[in-house]
């Protein structure tokens, strides 16, 4: 999985906040659940709790570890019901800019 990178300004203010290493070279790696799998349900939690900011990467990334845009348009319609329609609808428009960003 590629590493997002924090604002590097933030580093001085935060420096284990910024460095994600222990996220993305252990969590990530551990081999309980696929990347795949990973990444459904990162993006689920950042839709549901809103993080829309943490959201377009994730979403980018669940594409690329081989959720379709047909799977993920589904997990989020799923969400709707349980985590709320506007989470759901904020995270529905970002897949969409992404996907349209990769002319999927």
């Amino acid at each position: 999985m590629p590493k997002q990178s924090a604002p590097e300004e933030l580093r001085a203010l935060a420096p284990k906040l910024v460095d994600v290493d222990v996220l993305f070279g252990d969590i990530w790696e551990r081999p309980g659940l696929s990347p795949r799998d990973r990444s459904l349900v990162t993006v689920s939690v950042l839709a549901a709790l809103y993080r829309s900011e943490q959201l377009p990467y994730h979403l980018g990334v669940a594409l690329e570890n081989g959720l379709s845009i047909e799977e993920l348009s589904e997990a989020l319609t799923h969400l709707a019901f349980y985590a709320g329609w506007p989470n759901a609808m904020t995270a529905i428009t970002q897949l969409k800019k992404i996907t349209d960003e990769r002319a999927l």
